[in-house]
């Protein structure tokens, strides 16, 4: 199975590095910067016929699919991790309490979730969509940084040494 992932397109808490987890937060306008890449994104997936196109619950994930010219499916599995308290504040908050920890042994967390329940979401879509050869998924940075350690290394624990910027675009074979 390939699975082709694009993050979402930058919200105003991302330029601000707040964590935003499963609130739903509207993308920021558009810059010519961003515009370009998805023109180049775009042309890479010309070439991939995808037999489904997902994308998580939150509207950005939408509205960065909508911006690519697709009308994913939605599903509740590709959801961003929840981050609890640490929502709607900068980044550097959950790090200063967790640091190596959130970077060495994440898997032992609970924010506003288990981060062993978001690893058996992750193992539950594979699963779930085992069976489609390729799949474009438009989804979140946790959840993708999840999936590249979860299929790279057996478990989620190398996720936050992955890094993954708004409107990457990238294929895994699983």
């Amino acid at each position: 199975m390939y699975l082709t992932l694009i993050r979402h397109l930058p919200t105003e808490w991302n330029k601000k590095t707040w964590l935003q987890g499963r609130r739903d937060i509207d993308l920021a306008p558009v810059t010519e910067e961003f515009a370009k890449k998805i023109k180049q994104n775009k042309e890479i997936l010309e070439n991939k016929p995808f037999d489904l196109v997902l994308a998580s619950t939150l509207k950005r994930t939408h509205q960065t699919a909508h911006l690519y010219g697709y009308f994913p499916e939605t599903e509740g599995l590709l959801d961003e991790l929840d981050f609890g308290p640490f929502e709607g504040v900068p980044k550097s908050k959950l790090l200063n309490e967790y640091g190596d920890k959130w970077i060495e042994n994440p898997k032992e967390l609970v924010l506003g979730e288990s981060l062993k329940n978001f690893e058996a979401r992750i193992a539950q879509f594979l699963i779930k969509y085992k069976d489609y050869h390729n799949v474009l998924i438009f989804g979140h940075g946790s959840w993708i940084r999840g999936l590249v350690s979860y299929v790279n290394y057996g478990d989620i624990n190398n996720m936050n040494k992955i890094i993954v910027e708004n409107n990457q675009c990238m294929t895994l074979e699983v």
